[in-house]
């Protein structure tokens, strides 16, 4: 029960922080137009600002200071020349035993499996019943377009991470869509991995700096491409499957 309230205020200050953020204000407003709620978007920035502050925490933890976690949203430009030219990543984490697109939700309830791949069932309290896309399906293509970009002895792996701390996972979904309580195991696990298979630990500047040969954190681009969500986000999220 403890952790569950070191969750809530880790989230709670990390909201805070992004509320003052002017950047982050400039910027992230642009996924709200007059059908959207507030109240959305800001359990939405608390999710991710949870999940980056336990990912530096964990991470710290397994690597010391050899790892990076950009402080915020990275845009891949997967698709140059197009009208919807970029994908956005909530989480890059790039670490010796490998690199990490990490979508984040802060859904309540008990999450199923859906009818395919990309979707989920969300049951909420009452019992109703809420069909959703997968933080899997949501990062397959950044993914697919990181691995084609990396050396291949770099392993690139999606992760969901639910944030709630109301949220119970079934255990039929997949083992790389996770809670946020569950995410110090799955990555020491991978640590574990990656030491038993012999391979070379990933350089972490070198990987870093690989990655933004194809990606921006660029504040003026990330403001163009929330502008172009806003604008049409249902074209925006079919490219994202």
């Amino acid at each position: 029960m403890s952790s569950i309230f070191a969750y809530l205020a880790i989230g709670f200050l990390g909201w805070r922080f992004i509320r003052r953020s002017p950047r982050n204000r400039a910027t992230r407003v642009r996924h709200l137009d007059g059908s959207q709620t507030t109240r959305a978007h800001a359990r939405g920035e608390a999710g991710e600002a949870l999940t980056r502050a336990e990912l530096r925490r964990v991470l710290t933890s397994l690597c010391g200071s050899d790892f990076y976690l950009h402080d915020g949203a990275v845009l891949l430009n997967h698709a140059p020349g197009t009208a919807y030219p970029t994908a956005e990543v909530d989480h890059l984490a790039v670490t010796p035993f490998g690199l990490f697109v990490i979508e984040t939700k802060y859904w309540s309830g008990f999450i199923e499996p859906g009818a395919n791949f990309a979707e989920l069932v969300r049951v909420t309290s009452d019992g109703k019943r809420e069909s959703r896309k997968s933080p899997l399906a949501q990062n397959r293509t950044k993914v697919a377009f990181l691995t084609a970009k990396l050396p291949k002895v770099w392993t690139v792996e999606g992760l969901g991470v639910f944030a709630a701390p109301d949220c119970t996972l079934h255990p039929d979904l997949p083992p790389t869509l996770i809670h946020i309580s569950e995410l110090s195991h799955f990555l020491r696990l991978r640590r574990h991995e990656f030491r038993l298979s012999g391979r070379k630990p990933v350089n972490v500047s070198t990987a870093w700096k690989a990655i933004m040969l194809n990606a921006s954190i660029d504040a003026k681009e990330l403001e163009e491409h929330y502008e172009r969500v806003r604008v049409n986000p249902q074209v925006v999220a079919r490219n994202a499957v």
